[in-house]
């Protein structure tokens, strides 16, 4: 085990050359620099974050949906039928070939099978009362901790003077604010990895991957920069991300709520604080300092070289999602409605609607075939599309 342990807090990865643990070990009195043993309490604080979020959405988030009428309601629930649902807990969406097998066995008309798929599906999908909810509580919580975030780092002079992150690195004291920033995201994204296998289910199956692995990068590039002590350029970092968060949380309450305007004018006004934060300010400010500035002041070394592939692969993550975002932004400004996202909440009850009109209309059809109906992109809600929630 302490080899094990020796092997893992190599001062050859960890530190620049002529660092060691011991010198971190024993700060100058009265200071204190970051330890890895201080984030141990970033767990129990997430399942109190889950406590919080209980309360918050039962007491505060609720009532404001009932003052904006938005209902829980009850979702069209299929049928029961053994066959179809031994079906459904391997494939939620059958292959065309399986559903007219399904068709013959059952004699049921392939539509009539397509529809149950779905009514099933949407059966296990979350009301917007409870996405109403969901959204609310993150956009409580990226506004408080941003706002905490800026007036910490306004009066900080590495915000404004990014060179000033990498002076005398890595023997930098950590600050309180440093510390409740950290284990206050931390705790969060603890309390989003846990909360993940009750929350919003994705019609979209490896959605639900997606998002796993994206709380797990954010937790370890969080505990990394800690451990590091980069916490001066981690702060920035994380309140770059927060930023536009906000809007986008504000946007999804709007469509939950049916306020269309506001929905599709927050969704561009969230594309624009993306493309800023995301693509301009943390690539030519906050990479360019990790990248250049450290390299002159401190110089390379393995952590080093780790850090800033992580952050590069992120980057490269931003402009995928910025070009998905983009898309939908365009969408909203040129047919004044956002169109909704491949991997939305919820499927549209419209379909089914279409369906039933097909099948009326095919009786009356004289050739008895059924016609293929086209279908409209709904305003049901967008997903995040990858962001920091993300």
């Amino acid at each position: 085990m302490n080899s094990l342990s020796a092997w893992f807090w190599s001062e050859s990865f960890w530190l620049p050359p002529n660092v060691t643990w011991a010198e971190l070990e024993h700060p100058p009195p009265g200071e204190e620099y970051p330890r890895a043993d201080q984030l141990l309490s970033c767990l129990p604080l997430a399942f109190g974050v889950l406590a919080v979020r209980v309360l918050f959405e039962r007491l505060v988030a609720k009532p404001c949906a009932n003052i904006l009428q938005i209902q829980a309601g009850e979702s069209r629930r299929a049928q029961p039928n053994a066959v179809l649902e031994r079906v459904f807990t391997s494939t939620t969406s059958p292959e065309s070939r399986r559903v007219e097998g399904l068709s013959k066995q059952l004699d049921w008309d392939v539509r009539k099978v397509q529809r149950w798929f779905r009514l099933r599906r949407n059966q296990d999908k979350p009301s917007t009362l409870t996405k109403f909810c969901e959204s609310m509580w993150r956009l409580t919580f990226y506004t408080g901790i941003f706002t905490y975030a800026i007036r910490y780092l306004w009066v900080s002079p590495w915000m404004w003077d990014t060179r000033q992150c990498w002076y005398n690195y890595p023997f930098q004291t950590l600050s309180p604010g440093q510390y409740n920033y950290y284990v206050a995201e931390l705790a969060f994204y603890w309390s989003l990895m846990f909360s993940q296998f009750t929350d919003i289910k994705r019609k979209v199956s490896q959605d639900f991957l997606i998002m796993f692995v994206h709380h797990l990068a954010t937790i370890t590039l969080i505990t990394f920069s800690y451990c590091n002590n980069m916490l001066r350029i981690g702060t920035m970092v994380m309140c770059v991300h927060d930023a536009s968060d906000i809007v986008l949380e504000l946007a999804k309450l709007a469509n939950y709520a049916k306020y269309q305007r506001i929905c599709d004018t927050g969704f561009v006004v969230f594309s624009i604080v993306f493309f800023i934060t995301r693509l301009v300010i943390y690539p030519f400010w906050i990479i360019y300092s990790v990248l250049v500035e450290s390299w002159e002041i401190v110089g390379p070394y393995r952590s080093w070289w780790l850090l800033n592939g992580l952050l590069l692969v992120l980057q490269s993550l931003h402009v995928f999602w910025f070009y998905l975002i983009a898309r939908i932004a365009i969408k909203a400004i040129f047919k004044g409605k956002v169109a909704k996202d491949d991997r939305s909440d919820i499927e549209s009850s419209s379909e089914e609607e279409t369906d039933t009109n097909v099948k009326s209309r095919n009786k009356s059809h004289p050739n008895g075939s059924e016609q293929s109906p086209k279908k409209e992109n709904g305003t049901n809600g967008f997903a995040k599309g990858g962001t920091k929630d993300h």
